[in-house]
Formats: structure tokens, C-alpha cells, sequence
């Protein structure tokens, strides 16, 4: 049985000097490897507007491969810019995932807009970066994923794979609006598509995990990772109301596969779960499993669904 050891947090944006629109959070962790370092994506917000409305941007962390808790440095502005008027991405890029492909990187993010009945919308655009991930350029004004008739709203959380020569994009696709104490809450389920060269897209249309603590469990983030002959994602989970609390808040779940199609959860393999204290004690969220040298690590988010920052934890045992 794999268990997670929890390593600490290990960056904290509130700590960060001389960069007004990363006062806090640091959400979604995505890694990209270097030979010296470990560079960490994340999206990070300035503070709110006058009406109490957020902007989302994403940077990176850059840390040392041989101590992950020493910090070579941060983006010196964001990896991107929003979106112009009346676009997709014009308020937020949230979260963000990169791969390289030849000489240049990749970036799959979602873009947020804002609407009249609900609070936002999201899709997913794509950018290409040609300086080794510092700076990225849009492929364009719009989303590369976006709704559909079957998935109506909400496509976000996107993490870029590339096996056996497929691009494969996992991602959440929207189900419904809940109303909650006068609130509009979302509810959204794990989806993938497949693509030849990552740009056009083929929707398997099919939820990849099912849903276990009621049935509008929203989960995100499924981040997917080889080992043992085996396809293993760990994501994210939380119930359709009152759960920015400890009761009902995130956890991480578990699934595993052999043809990344048909999945089986497990959330009793994901290893790892709140602790009794401190900056990860209400709820878990947002993992991301990465290989560096002879360890394997999980990215993850604590409290507040990042806003302190992220941590880390390295993993004890196999994945089986």
C-alpha cells in the first residue's frame, strides 16, 4: 500500500516581495523538470477589486532538484497575460499545465470569464512557450476545449499527458448550477480527450470516475501518472454545498487504469488525507505526482484550496 509522507509546505506567496498581483495563493502545482532545478506552476491572485472580484494569474517557482525546500527563484511577472475584452481567459488563467514538445513548452490552461446569472465560466486555451517556459504565447483568442452539448459549461482543470504517441487532455466539464443559501455552487465531473497533435481534440463524452459521497461530488484535478505497467490518477473531491469547511471540503481520491479510458477508484490507495493541524488540516486538493531522481513526490494544496501556498509529500512504497 502507498503512503504519502508529508514533507511541509514549501512556498508561500505571501512571502514573495515586489510583485503586486501575486499577494496570494498558489494553487494548482504543475511541474516542469531541468537539470539543475524544479520549476512549479501555479496561478496566484492580486488582491480583490472594489467589488470584491478576483483576477487569476500563473507563474512559477523555481526549486533546487536536490532540496526541494531551497528556492531558486520566482517568475519575475506572470507566464501570461489575460485575456482582452470580452474574451475567454479576460479574468483568470486557472490552473495551468505545461509539457514540452521539441525544443518549445507547452501550456494548457483555463481561461475564467465572468457572467450575469453565475459567477463565471470557464474554458481551455493553449500557449507556447519558446524560452524554456518562462513566457508563453497564446495559439490565439480562443479556447482549443470548449462546451459542448454534453459538456454545457465549466471546462477546466486540464492536465496535459503525451503516451504512445497520444496527446491525451483530462480534464472537469461542468454538470449543473446548485443553488446553495442564494449562492449559484458548481458541479463538475472528470472528463479526458484524445488528440493527435494537441490542438484538435476528440471528447471521450463519458464521466472517467465515479461519483462516491452523493451524486453531485465535484471533483477536479485529475492528474495522472505511469508506473508498474499501470496508469494511476490521483484527484481531488469535495461535496456540492458548504464546503469551503473542514466536514465537507476537499480530500484526494484515487483511481487506476490500464487503458486510460476505464477507471477504477479506490480512494482508500490515495495515501494521504487532512492532517490534525496546521496549514493542511481542513482539506487536501489540486495533486500532482512527479518524478526527480529516485523519488517520487505529490504537489498538493492545503487549506483554502491553496491560498497560504503548496506543499509536499514523498511517497513511501510503490504504486501498485
Amino acid at each position: 500500500m502507498a503512503h504519502w509522507k508529508k514533507l511541509g509546505k514549501v512556498f508561500t506567496p505571501q512571502e514573495v516581495s515586489g510583485r503586486p498581483w501575486m499577494k496570494e495563493f498558489a494553487q494548482a502545482p504543475a511541474t516542469l523538470l531541468f537539470d539543475n532545478f524544479v520549476r512549479v506552476y501555479f496561478s496566484c491572485r492580486p488582491p480583490a477589486n472594489s467589488d470584491g472580484q478576483y483576477v487569476s494569474y500563473s507563474a512559477y517557482v523555481d526549486l533546487d532538484r536536490t532540496d526541494l525546500f531551497k528556492v531558486h527563484g520566482v517568475a519575475d511577472q506572470p507566464i501570461l497575460g489575460l485575456g482582452k475584452l470580452g474574451e475567454f481567459d479576460e479574468f483568470g488563467t486557472y490552473p495551468v499545465s505545461v509539457i514540452r514538445t521539441g525544443e518549445n513548452v507547452r501550456a494548457y490552461y483555463a481561461g475564467w470569464t465572468r457572467c450575469e446569472s453565475v459567477p463565471f465560466n470557464v474554458a481551455i486555451g493553449c500557449a507556447v512557450s519558446r524560452d524554456g517556459g518562462k513566457t508563453f504565447d497564446k495559439m490565439g483568442s480562443g479556447p482549443v476545449l470548449t462546451y459542448s452539448p454534453d459538456e454545457p459549461f465549466v471546462q477546466s482543470g486540464p492536465k496535459i499527458r503525451h503516451y504512445n504517441g497520444v496527446w491525451y487532455l483530462f480534464y472537469i466539464a461542468g454538470r449543473k448550477w446548485k443553488r446553495v443559501d442564494g449562492r449559484a455552487e458548481p458541479v463538475y465531473k472528470i472528463r479526458a480527450a484524445t488528440s493527435l497533435d494537441g490542438i484538435r481534440w476528440n471528447k471521450l463524452n463519458k464521466d472517467l470516475i465515479e461519483s462516491r459521497i452523493e451524486e453531485d461530488e465535484a471533483q477536479a484535478s485529475p492528474d495522472v501518472f505511469f508506473a508498474n505497467g499501470k496508469y494511476h490518477m490521483f484527484f481531488c473531491y469535495r461535496h456540492s454545498s458548504h464546503y469551503r469547511s473542514k466536514q465537507n471540503g476537499y480530500r484526494i481520491g484515487y483511481a487506476s487504469s490500464s487503458n486510460l479510458i476505464d477507471w477504477v477508484r479506490d480512494d482508500s490507495k490515495a495515501g494521504i488525507d487532512v492532517s490534525e493541524d496546521g496549514w493542511d488540516s481542513e482539506m487536501i486538493s489540486y495533486p500532482h505526482v512527479f518524478e526527480v531522481g529516485e523519488g517520487i513526490y505529490l504537489a498538493y494544496l492545503g487549506d483554502q484550496v491553496g491560498r497560504d501556498g503548496f506543499g509536499l509529500a514523498i511517497l513511501e512504497g510503490t504504486l501498485e
